[in-house]
């Protein structure tokens, strides 16, 4: 016996049949596998966010989640957020308002507030600010990434600011 599975994944509408060890992370599946390399690899531990993708619209950590438990999920990933070549709001206020410097943790945030705003639209600021601190940057101080959300925010509800 090999000790391999097969699983199914479906990623940003595609689907991915791949035999895999039990143990494999999604977010090595991901990568490696379906060679989706957006979502990056951090501290592997779930603390920086980095890794973060939607999970049946839910922001969660693809370093903490076996592959094998994403099977039947519609699985989200930065690839996912652009439409053609039209950027998703998020993407465009990021490079609107530098939310990047290095970029390192930019699909991270990008996934997290993606699923936030699309999941609660009327969060409030306080909210806000406390599901971004969730993820680590070391480049930006978070102002930028701040009013990126902020202003996407604003671009989802028809507003501008």
């Amino acid at each position: 016996m090999s000790g391999q599975v097969n699983v199914t994944l479906s990623v940003n509408g595609r689907s991915y049949a791949l035999r895999l060890e039990p143990r494999r992370t999604l977010l090595d599946a991901i990568r490696d596998e379906c060679g989706l390399t957006g979502t990056h690899a951090g501290c592997e531990h779930g603390a920086c966010g980095a890794c973060t993708v939607l999970l049946d619209g839910e922001p969660i950590r693809a370093c903490l989640m076996f592959a094998v438990q994403a099977q039947g999920a519609a699985i989200r990933t930065v690839e996912g957020l652009a439409t053609g070549e039209a950027l998703h709001a998020m993407q465009r206020a990021f490079i609107m308002h530098h939310g990047v410097q290095c970029g390192f943790c930019t699909p991270g945030f990008l996934m997290l507030a993606t699923g936030v705003l699309e999941r609660e639209p009327n969060i409030g600021d306080d909210e806000l600010r406390e599901v971004l601190s969730s993820n680590l940057c070391r480049c930006t101080g978070y102002q930028g990434i701040v009013a990126a959300v902020r202003s996407a925010l604003a671009d989802l509800r028809g507003k501008s600011m």
